[in-house]
């Protein structure tokens, strides 16, 4: 196989997607946990070829209604203040291409074609409807999912902060402390979630 399909590209991951086992039901397809929908995964269930965890330079706000896991969903806005955590895992871009089908409710083998440089509108969701370009790392390009939209505030649910405190907890060298104010002062999250609420997750 070759081709631009075959291109190496970093996928970005910000919210439920820190967690290597709910990246992989969109890989390989599945059930995350915590939730009840089924996953198709891609064409290519080959996992990442590596992953990584890094920093991004914005910020997270919790807010719309995720038909999956209830509550508001994680949006990543780039800016000068502010630091993300994030974990780029290292894909194909065909791979990339079914992730965004799977994150809009379309079949995998969508015919997606992401701008060569900068943000890609592609207005196949009301949720996440761009695939933002956020340079390169190693020599690929690093690649996100969020939204253009000013979508209304709101806390995520349950199940999804445990999801996030999972993939927290992998590779970034953040104790349990660490991992809750991290996550506590995100946008959305106050004051349904605070910290001591947070402790009792854990």
């Amino acid at each position: 196989m070759s081709g631009a399909a075959d291109t190496l590209v970093w996928y970005a991951a910000f919210g439920s997607n820190l967690s290597s086992a709910r990246l992989a039901c969109y890989v390989r397809g599945g059930v995350p946990r915590g939730t009840a929908r089924e996953y198709e995964g891609c064409r290519d269930p080959t996992p990442p070829r590596e992953h990584r965890a890094i920093t991004l330079p914005g910020r997270v706000r919790f807010a719309g209604e995720s038909s999956v896991w209830g509550g508001g969903t994680a949006f990543y806005a780039p800016g000068t203040h502010g630091a993300v955590h994030a974990r780029a895992y290292l894909v194909r871009l065909e791979q990339l291409i079914d992730i965004v089908a799977q994150e809009t409710r379309h079949p995998v083998g969508l015919p997606l074609v992401l701008a060569e440089t900068g943000p890609t509108f592609h207005g196949l969701s009301q949720v996440y409807d761009v695939v933002l370009d956020l340079g390169t790392l190693d020599g690929h390009r690093l690649l996100t999912l969020s939204s253009s939209r000013d979508h209304r505030v709101n806390p995520p649910s349950e199940a999804y902060v445990r999801t996030f405190l999972v993939g927290l907890a992998e590779g970034f060298d953040l104790d349990a402390t660490s991992r809750i104010s991290y996550l506590a002062q995100l946008d959305g999250m106050s004051p349904a979630w605070t910290e001591d609420r947070l402790h009792g997750l854990l």
